[in-house]
């Protein structure tokens, strides 16, 4: 800036030289110079500037530049570093010749194992079908030990339909004469009716209960003023006192003018209790027939309950009637069935199990022979 200001201070002393004094016209044409050396110093001034601002500017780009070299030199590092160790690798990597006999054994490998795996599906669907079969066979089992074990028919029965959906499955006609017989075992289950044995167990069981209530054996004296003490009471103490033993000793001495009833004698404490275990020993029996479908047992047992009832207990007694009632109703119930046989069921299901085997050894047999020499 300074060297650009110098030559303004040196054009004015040759203006001033130069320019007459006493004109006017080279006056003005000396301010004219003034304003252009002005306007040559200000253009000085922003060239000045403008020089400055471009050296700035190169400055930056350079130090730009510098960072851009440093960044280029760690990359180019980096990537000797990648090189070294591609170069590494690929000096362990075994050759050509070596990689392609890989190749080769990897797909020989993949031929076998695809090879292996269709022979193992095949062998595999095979055991199912024969796991699903032999499954039937033995819900058939299962079925005839339920009918003749315990004689229930509907567990009996969903195990047939589960043996007749096996074998719907297998979608084969050489199974239509096992099927064809589970159809009768099928109707005939349905045609038999399943004893309510649970519910005859839970029946007995409240009887049972009642047999534990059972309190009064016969009807006791009650006084309604029809006694020569009832209509003689005047209502004073010694009355009153006299009242009182008359109730306690009505317990033990009756006196009855209808002889002609069936009236049972009254039973101590102890013969009170020993009733009650004889009839709740004997429900007890019936409830256990019941249960196992023994219809002599059941009818034995409820047949003794109701003859210790007759025996021990007056007719009038509404206890021991309703009981009575009771156990001859529970009587006439059925606890057993004639149950179906399931043998022939059994037997077509094995017959026709024994022919697929047979069928499936056939092929073995032939490529065996054709494979020996």
């Amino acid at each position: 800036m300074s060297e650009t200001v110098l030559p303004i201070e040196q054009f004015e002393p040759v203006i001033e030289a130069s320019a007459p004094t006493p004109n006017t016209p080279s006056k003005n044409r000396g301010g004219g110079l003034v304003i252009l050396a002005l306007l040559l110093g200000v253009a000085g001034i922003a060239v000045g500037g403008w020089g400055v601002w471009q050296v700035r500017s190169l400055q930056a780009g350079h130090q730009q530049q510098l960072s851009q070299l440093q960044d280029i030199g760690t990359q180019t590092q980096t990537l000797k570093q990648s090189e070294q160790q591609l170069a590494t690798r690929l000096a362990q990597l075994p050759p050509p010749t070596e990689l392609e006999e890989r190749r080769r054994l990897v797909a020989q490998l993949q031929g076998d194992q695809q090879r292996l795996s269709e022979r193992l599906e095949t062998v595999l669907g095979a055991s199912r079908q024969d796991w699903r079969l032999a499954e039937a066979e033995h819900l058939l089992r299962l079925a005839s030990l339920r009918l003749s074990a315990l004689q229930d028919i509907n567990s009996a029965l969903a195990l047939v339909q589960g043996a007749d959906q096996i074998l719907q499955e297998q979608d084969d006609p050489g199974s239509f004469a096992a099927r064809e017989q589970l159809a009768k075992s099928l109707a005939a289950l349905r045609s038999v009716e399943q004893p309510d044995r649970t519910g005859l167990f839970l029946q007995l069981g409240a009887l049972r209960d009642q047999v534990a209530q059972l309190n009064t054996l016969a009807p006791e004296y009650q006084d309604k003023g029809e006694s020569l003490l009832g209509l003689t009471a005047a209502g004073d103490a010694t009355d009153s006192h006299w009242a009182q033993w008359w109730d306690q000793i009505s317990h033990y001495i009756r006196i009855d003018f209808n002889a002609d009833k069936n009236i049972r004698p009254l039973l101590a404490g102890q013969s009170l209790t020993q009733v009650r275990l004889a009839l709740s020993l004997t429900l007890e029996q019936a409830q256990w027939a019941a249960l196992n479908g023994e219809p002599k047992v059941y009818a034995q047992a409820i047949g003794e309950a109701r003859d210790v009832l007759q025996n021990n207990f007056n007719k009038d007694n509404p206890q021991s009637k309703v009981l009575d009632e009771r156990l001859q109703a529970l009587t006439t119930q059925p606890v057993s069935v004639v149950t179906p046989d399931l043998a022939q069921s059994l037997s077509s299901v094995q017959a026709y199990l024994e022919r697929r085997h047979l069928a499936a050894d056939k092929p073995a047999a032939q490529a065996k022979q054709e494979t020996s020499p």
